[in-house]
């Protein structure tokens, strides 16, 4: 465990300055939940920050100690780590200025409010620049080793994850056109185009998340994909602890074999949420095409895990 954490003042600075900041924003954002009784599309207004503070403070918080793996390119990493903190915390930024004005911030194609179209920019080219900055880190980690071979694969698969991840929306954003007229949290019309929604623009419904719980919504294998690297380091760090209690676990060959199950089925996990949410289905709707996906998904990843762990275990019996 020693090996896989970096000193906390070694990692990306700007990332984990952002990363503080954005929990601070959950924190702000949680006393407005509180204290703010305005809703936009049924969910209080400071719901969206908060998802946004918590998901980029996850996420940021990753990337800084992330940098610290890289054994080429550390320049390049850090002016590029930079560049995602900025326009990430910028970003955010303009989503909670919107929220406590009580209208919406993507999507908003109102062109008589001057702080609107001031911020839709700022909001579009946001994106823009996180996600070259995504790719170029995610390139910069697959053409060397982070680490043990365990690790090496969590960190790359969990880039590539995330990268789909931010790309998804994208997708959605240029297919799913619907131009409307909504009501935010003052009274006011305000002309949308686009949408989350698949079936339902502008579905919502599910518990905490709000996602649609009427129709498909991207927010869903975009949420699952770009939280991948978080879920495949957390196995990592797990099979590395249980390696000191477990001989068989202690070959670093096993415990990337592991890790590549995990891959297997979280990439499993993406694609079957992707292909439901394309198909205008909620997540918590599924029909029997769904669920039998899923079911495969899960077959294919414990097959995989037990015959790793059968042979892992019979090779160290031997051993001993």
């Amino acid at each position: 465990m020693t090996s896989f954490l970096a000193p906390l003042r070694a990692w990306h600075r700007p990332l984990l300055i952002c990363a503080v900041l954005m929990l601070g924003l959950v924190l702000v954002s949680a006393a407005g939940l509180v204290l703010d009784g305005r809703t936009l599309l049924g969910e209080p207004v400071w719901v969206k920050p908060l998802k946004f503070g918590f998901a980029f403070a996850l996420y940021t918080g990753t990337l800084a100690w992330l940098l610290t793996r890289l054994r080429k390119g550390k320049r390049l990493g850090w002016w590029i780590g930079t560049a995602f903190a900025l326009a990430a915390g910028i970003e955010v930024a303009a989503i909670t200025i919107q929220a406590a004005r009580g209208t919406f911030s993507h999507f908003n194609a109102d062109q008589t409010d001057p702080v609107t179209l001031a911020l839709v920019p700022v909001l579009t080219y946001g994106v823009m620049i996180v996600l070259i900055s995504q790719l170029i880190i995610a390139a910069v980690v697959l053409i060397q080793r982070t680490g043990g071979p365990d690790l090496n694969r969590a960190i790359r698969a969990g880039l590539v994850l995330a990268t789909v991840g931010m790309l998804l929306p994208i997708y959605w954003m240029v297919t799913e056109i619907h131009p409307r007229t909504l009501t935010d949290a003052n009274g006011g019309r305000v002309p949308m185009y686009q949408a989350h929604g698949i079936g339902d623009p502008d579905g919502h419904g599910m518990p905490l998340t709000n996602w649609s719980a009427t129709g498909g919504d991207f927010r869903v294998p975009h949420f699952v994909a770009l939280h991948g690297v978080q879920v495949l380091l957390l196995v990592t760090a797990v099979l590395g602890a249980l390696a000191a209690r477990h001989v068989w676990l202690r070959d670093e060959r096993v415990r990337a074999r592991l890790v590549g199950s995990a891959v297997l089925g979280y990439s499993g996990l993406v694609a079957v949420v992707t292909w439901q949410a394309g198909r205008g289905q909620s997540l918590i709707h599924p029909d029997a095409a769904t669920l039998l996906a899923f079911a495969v998904v899960v077959l294919l990843t414990g097959v995989t895990s037990a015959r790793t762990i059968v042979v892992a275990r019979a090779a160290s019996s031997r051993v001993v």
